[in-house]
């Protein structure tokens, strides 16, 4: 059961001085690594769990996911999750610290690379939150596991660790964790933290389609099966599934970001490719608009005559399960925060971008806890809530998008502390 012991006192004399932490999230930032390339990174995080005497450190768990296991006596077992990996994504801050970045991706592309979604703040913020539970570790009583993940952004670090050996006690042995909690970032004000029981993110499923066609010169179009054609005619009908396929109740969002065929501007080619993303909370919502999708696509192929050339190729390219926050341990860790963070506790109504940190529970039976911690300057806040322009605020995956150190930092440092302390203190 949590402890009443006063979690405040024991932050505020066993926090580092987090300057030094300011400097490792600014050196990440301007050395970002894309999805399952995260090698400096998870080096930083593990060289740093070695210098912190106590912890059992593992490397290269599902290519470069770090643990680090600080048992401290009889009683719960923790897991406090942060993810690693950046985006490709050119920045557009003017941040003096802003990635310039260029690399290949694992397909051997090259591309721009940006902490866009707030990464380097949860792989620093963990590595402080680290130090000061090692630092107050007279306090209280149990296990503690630190875990760094990679290739979060396609949803499939997580899964990757798992199959690893993780939880195997063959392989890693990490001890199954009484609860896992996590912690994202969100442009909110900074120093609030926002939690919810229930469902708090998305299942996703991406997957690339490939839609064939008779290719020829433009001029004789009669002689060909344009695929260009076919691709417009099925993105232009997927926009009609979520308002007269689910009912209002429900969450989906169906979307096509990406096209790709053809070369030159008189050659109908042979193929296009297109790209296509469903995102839903119920799984029963979730099957009904993929199912609804591979209808859309065959009967448009059909009807222009591509089905005669060949099938559509689905190749699927992330998957991930809904975020969905266990209700009772959800209630525990919210009393704590509203006695900790007072009015900047508050609620975390449903969002629409998905996570594979729920693998991590799941695979082992253990309940979730996902937090949210606003990253926007106060004052910035405060100014966009006075015009009126909250919504003029960069996102996270957008080029602009900059937290604020500082509380940022701070906060999500003594958000993971709480929230472990309600667990290990005794």
């Amino acid at each position: 059961m949590p402890a009443t012991t006063d979690k405040a006192s024991v932050i505020n004399k066993y926090r580092p001085g987090l300057a030094s932490f300011e400097d490792v999230y600014r050196d990440i930032h301007q050395n970002p690594e894309l999805s399952g390339l995260e090698v400096r990174t998870a080096n930083i995080a593990a060289s740093h769990l070695e210098g912190l005497n106590g912890f059992q450190v593992h490397r290269g768990i599902g290519g470069h996911g770090v643990v680090g296991i600080l048992e401290n006596g009889p009683g719960s077992t923790v897991l406090l999750r942060a993810d690693m990996d950046a985006l490709p994504h050119l920045e557009n801050t003017n941040l003096e610290y802003a990635s310039t970045k260029i690399a290949k991706d694992r397909q051997g592309n090259e591309t721009p690379v940006m902490h866009a979604c707030g990464h380097d703040m949860h792989t620093t913020s963990l590595m402080a939150a680290a130090t000061l539970l090692h630092a107050a570790r007279t306090t209280w009583k149990g296990t503690l596991i630190c875990l760094f993940q990679p290739d979060e952004e396609t949803a499939g670090g997580a899964q990757a660790m798992v199959d690893d050996g993780l939880y195997d006690t063959k392989r890693y042995g990490v001890p199954i964790p009484d609860v896992v909690l996590a912690q994202h970032d969100i442009a909110l004000k900074a120093g609030v933290v926002a939690l919810s029981e229930g469902p708090i993110l998305t299942a996703v499923d991406s997957f690339e389609v490939r839609i064939f066609g008779k290719s020829g010169h433009i001029s004789r179009a009669d002689l060909c099966v344009d695929p260009i054609v076919t691709a417009s005619h099925i993105i232009v009908r997927l926009q009609t599934l979520v308002t007269k396929e689910v009912r209002p109740e429900d969450f989906a969002v169906v979307g096509c970001a990406s096209i790709h065929g053809g070369s030159a501007p008189n050659i109908i080619p042979d193929y296009v490719d297109i790209k296509i993303s469903i995102r839903t909370y119920r799984p029963e919502v979730h099957e009904r608009v993929l199912n609804s999708i591979k209808r859309v696509v065959h009967a448009e192929c059909e009807a222009s005559g591509s089905l005669e050339i060949k099938e559509p190729v689905f190749k699927n390219i992330m998957h991930a399960p809904p975020t969905i926050n266990d209700p009772k341990h959800t209630a525990i860790v919210k009393d704590a925060f509203n006695r900790y963070f007072g009015d900047d506790s508050i609620p975390l109504d449903p969002l629409g971008p998905s996570e594979d940190c729920s693998i991590l529970s799941t695979a082992c039976g253990a309940p979730l806890v996902f937090t949210l911690y606003g990253c926007v300057d106060p004052e910035q806040w405060a100014k966009a809530v006075k015009e009126g322009k909250v919504n003029e605020i960069p996102q996270y995956h957008s080029a602009f998008f900059a937290p604020a150190i500082q509380p940022t930092l701070q906060t999500a440092v003594d958000a993971f502390a709480v929230s472990a302390l309600t667990y290990l203190q005794g």
